[in-house]
């Protein structure tokens, strides 16, 4: 079958591709359309061969209900049993426009189209084109999203045309999708009100003109409907190629997890993708780093979100990253897109467990190394590796010798020491970095890209103390006894606090 692309504008031609289109509807064919949300698949609603062509076109699990897309109330009240009157409220405020409701069927409405439900999702959507075709086939379209199913919903022709050329008769091509994610669907069958996919039409929107509405819970959390009620409920949807993986938590840390995952894969061979915003942009050290937008502006976020996953599939990444977008209004419609491309798959950079600690001293060789020796011997799980390192090395100094008689006092023995510059290289995202005091804290953070707020500590504040851990360099043997005591007290307290976050 060949597909054609039919251009639409004010101008003649475009008229009568518009006409075309509606032609190809009446007949039972297959139209995909621009609507305000996102690219439909169009086809007579009331017609069941033209819905199992879309199931077909799609390879769409047949029990997935289609949304029908209708120009008046009207072509609401032929399709339903009745439309109470919070779905009028609904309409008056929110029709035209990104809103998809649910209600029960009549007879007029086959099951193929429906998914085999006795409830049927109904919009009216805003954009002229999408209207105007249903005007024009005096039909009600039938209409998911125009793209292979389980792949990110198409936000352009281009991307219909890539995915469904040959399988269906005609993309109008109206230029991109304003809003770029799908429309909020509400259930309006159960007691209460149901958001079951979140869009551009709000929760608080909605509560604002009809009260209270509640959340399906399989929304942001891996929980699927034994049979779907709603486009999206069941099945992975939206996804790249690539595996997807969502990083959560502080900023900072997002980024230092998600710069240590691209150089683990580039030792590997394996080229990463990552999903940033314009804020964090810059911050990521290699990978194919992809804006999605401020993190202050919503709107563009879900806007570019789904034409940057298809942007991704024309690359040679493997694996991407996305930082999260955790909030209310249209954030939450992001994170329900993302998380259902990503199969759930989230990882918290906040609670990624710390595999290094490293100690740091002055010139290495007396309170790191002593606090190393201490922690380990402390330590009953040793679950850590623990690290000595120096800002000012200048050759692989050994082990003080007044240090090393300390520790052996303590019943504790270092074999083969010698002192190590603090470099970038030991800094990972499962790091935790303690500088024995503030000046070298300072300096740690100033001189190394890899630490930051988030990983970098002065040990004795970490724990809640209030002098920092001695300095006994140059001084006699009590001075650094003195240091051990201090240093052991410390460290107690470390590895107990250590213990409650794990």
């Amino acid at each position: 079958m060949e597909t054609l692309v039919l251009k639409v504008d004010k101008s003649p031609q475009g008229e009568k591709a518009l006409d075309k289109a509606a032609e190809i509807i009446k007949d039972g064919g297959l139209v995909a359309f621009p609507t305000e949300t996102v690219y439909g698949l169009g086809g007579d609603a009331k017609n069941p061969r033209s819905s199992k062509r879309i199931y077909k076109a799609k390879g769409r699990p047949s029990d997935n209900p289609l949304i029908v897309h209708i120009a008046n109330m009207s072509q609401l009240e032929e399709i339903v049993e009745e439309v109470p009157e919070v779905a009028r409220i609904l309409a008056d405020n929110f029709w035209p426009g990104p809103l998809t409701m649910i209600l029960k069927k009549n007879k007029v409405v086959p099951k193929q189209t429906t998914g085999g439900l006795d409830t049927v999702a109904i919009r009216m959507p805003s954009d002229e084109i999408a209207r105007e075709l249903i005007i024009r086939s005096d039909c009600m379209i039938a209409a998911p999203s125009a793209n292979v199913s389980g792949k990110p919903s198409p936000t352009l022709a281009s991307h219909v045309y890539k995915d469904l050329s040959g399988k269906i008769d005609a993309v109008l091509d109206g230029g991109a999708a304003i809003i770029g994610l799908e429309s909020t669907i509400i259930d309006l069958t159960s007691d209460i009100p149901t958001i079951l996919r979140p869009g551009a039409i709000t929760k608080n929107m909605l509560e604002q003109v009809i009260g209270r509405v509640d959340i399906d819970p399989s929304i942001l959390e891996k929980k699927e409907a034994d049979k779907p009620k709603a486009p999206g409920m069941r099945y992975k949807h939206y996804a790249p190629k690539a595996e997807l993986t969502i990083v959560e938590g502080n900023s900072s840390k997002v980024v230092a997890y998600i710069n240590s995952q691209v150089r683990e894969n580039d030792n590997k061979g394996i080229n990463t993708g990552i999903i940033a915003t314009s804020e964090n942009a810059n911050k990521y050290i290699g990978g194919n780093v992809k804006e999605v937008g401020s993190a202050a502006d919503e709107e563009g976020i879900a806007h570019n979100l789904y034409n940057i996953l298809r942007e991704f599939d024309d690359t040679d990444v493997s694996v991407i990253y996305s930082e999260s977008f955790d909030g209310d209004g249209i954030r939450a419609a992001v994170m329900n897109r993302l998380l259902k491309a990503a199969g759930y798959k989230v990882v918290s950079a906040d609670r990624v467990a710390i595999k290094r600690i490293i100690f740091v001293g002055k010139n290495g060789s007396s309170r790191s190394p002593m606090a190393a020796s201490i922690f380990e011997s402390l330590d009953e799980d040793k679950d850590y590796e623990v690290l000595a390192r120096g800002l000012l090395v200048q050759f692989p100094e050994p082990l003080n010798p007044k240090t090393e008689a300390v520790l052996a006092g303590n019943g504790i023995e270092i074999e083969e020491f010698s002192a190590t510059q603090l470099s970038d290289d030991d800094i990972n995202s499962s790091t935790i970095i303690f500088a024995m005091e503030e000046t070298l804290r300072s300096k740690v953070l100033e001189g190394y890209e890899k630490a930051n707020e988030d990983n970098t500590f002065t040990l004795s504040s970490y724990v809640g103390g209030e002098l920092e851990i001695p300095n006994p360099y140059g001084g006699d043997l009590q001075l650094y006894g003195l240091c051990y005591e201090v240093l052991k007290d410390t460290l107690t307290k470390l590895i107990d606090l250590l213990k409650q976050e794990r």
